[in-house]
């Protein structure tokens, strides 16, 4: 009943945890935006099928309009069920998640897609509260959605949607400090054409989509935009997880992502700065 879509790129180590996860599904996908591992070894060892689709710059993590990535692979891959569950290589959807997933999807309401609470992980500690939002939405009808931005996507959903019960466990550290921090400054050149975008077009009610949407996602969305526009936000975004969010209370694991977080917004900030010289002298 339920199809689900793995993407991958260099996933050798945390593919197999991940699709021992998801063996409940009989139709899963591998998405590989050209692995040069053995992460399309490991998933048809795991008897998953496999789309290829390279993309931007392929030696980053992600080359580039990931958006484009996602949308092609849910407009393409031939699902077997009406309902597709998203997920990272470094997730693993828990055994209470699956229950959900499978009951939800026989009696899904109305609904036309359904978040799930992410719990992310660092040196074995559940960043229970240093996180801008925990809910991400990952199962759908592809033919209701639609992903936006660059990097960091945004789900776009057409019709109502639900909330599904247990956890998707998240281990962005698990192959260490060196890696996130390369994958966050490749992530942080998107992020600066995406501001760069978006002051092309920009829309002055985005201000009452941040604050009054009803759907939590689309103000999630335009507040993401209006924060791009704030003075000093890497000391802005560290003040709010650490102390807004309570951060402080996950310990020194809460404390050392907040600062890496805010070291990836500056990464941003000076990476948009960088765009704005390059445009002013080539006029």
């Amino acid at each position: 009943m339920i199809s689900v879509l793995v993407l991958t790129k260099n996933e050798q180590q945390d593919l197999p945890e991940c699709l021992k996860s998801v063996a409940w599904s009989d139709d899963i996908h591998v998405y590989d935006s050209g692995s040069t591992d053995d992460t399309l070894l490991v998933a048809r060892r795991f008897g998953a099928k496999i789309t290829l689709r390279t993309y931007g710059e392929n030696s980053l993590a992600f080359g580039g309009d990931e958006a484009a990535h996602r949308n092609w692979g849910i407009r393409n891959i031939p699902f077997k069920y009406d309902w597709v569950f998203v997920i990272d290589a470094d997730e693993r959807v828990t055994r209470e998640l699956g229950a959900a997933i499978e009951v939800m999807v026989a009696a899904p309401g109305n609904s036309v897609a359904f978040s799930v609470r992410r719990r992310d992980f660092f040196n074995g500690t559940w960043l229970r509260h240093v996180q801008i939002s925990p809910f991400y939405i990952r199962l759908f009808r592809p033919k209701n959605i639609m992903y936006q931005r660059l990097i960091n996507t945004a789900l776009v959903v057409d019709g109502p949607t639900g909330k599904l019960n247990g956890f998707l466990d998240h281990f962005p550290f698990s192959k260490g400090i060196d890696h996130w921090i390369e994958r966050h400054n490749s992530y942080s050149f998107f992020e600066a054409r995406q501001i760069i975008a978006n002051r092309t077009h920009d829309d002055c009610s985005n201000w009452t989509m941040a604050f009054f949407a009803r759907d939590f996602h689309q103000r999630r969305y335009n507040q993401k935009a209006l924060f791009y526009r704030l003075p000093f936000r890497p000391l802005i975004k560290f003040l709010i997880l650490y102390f807004g969010k309570c951060g402080f209370l996950d310990g020194r694991s809460g404390l050392t992502y907040a600062i890496l977080q805010s070291i990836y917004e500056y990464f941003i900030v000076l990476k948009v700065n960088e765009l704005d010289a390059d445009k002013v002298s080539s006029l």
